[in-house]
């Protein structure tokens, strides 16, 4: 993975955001562009993990309250395919709970992100997680 990260952000590296919030996924989507990232966008865990498969992104951020199937399933079956296990996902909710974070947690998150999100948080995410080869 040739990862750019220079002043000028995170060229092409390829990020997922995953919410059935319409208004989440171009807020992010904005600003991850404005960095450079490539970024994929999903409306719950089944149109994601069919697009992870194929698009391979170097972090996931999902939003824990979809419809069909949840954040935490969506990362559960993420974190169980030997593929992705090492892909770091993050959660999103508007709930700030311990017992999220800790759900959480057992299904494999590596961080959670309390909805609104700043530009802030969502770089420091992928600056913590993603590692720079």
């Amino acid at each position: 993975m040739n990862l750019n990260i220079s002043g000028n952000g995170l060229a092409g590296l390829k990020v997922m955001v995953i919410d059935d919030s319409k208004t989440i996924r171009r807020t992010a989507e904005t600003l991850l562009k404005k960095e450079g990232c490539d970024v994929l966008t999903a409306v719950d865990g089944f149109e994601a993990l069919a697009k992870i498969s194929d698009q391979k992104p170097a972090i996931i951020f999902v939003d824990i309250m979809m419809p069909r199937l949840d954040g935490y399933q969506t990362c559960a079956l993420i974190k169980n395919n030997p593929q992705f296990r090492s892909t770091p996902v993050i959660m999103l909710s508007s709930k700030d709970g311990l017992f999220d974070k800790a759900r959480g947690r057992i299904v494999g998150a590596e961080q959670y992100l309390t909805k609104p999100f700043t530009r802030d948080e969502l770089l420091g995410a992928i600056h913590r997680h993603v590692s720079t080869v």
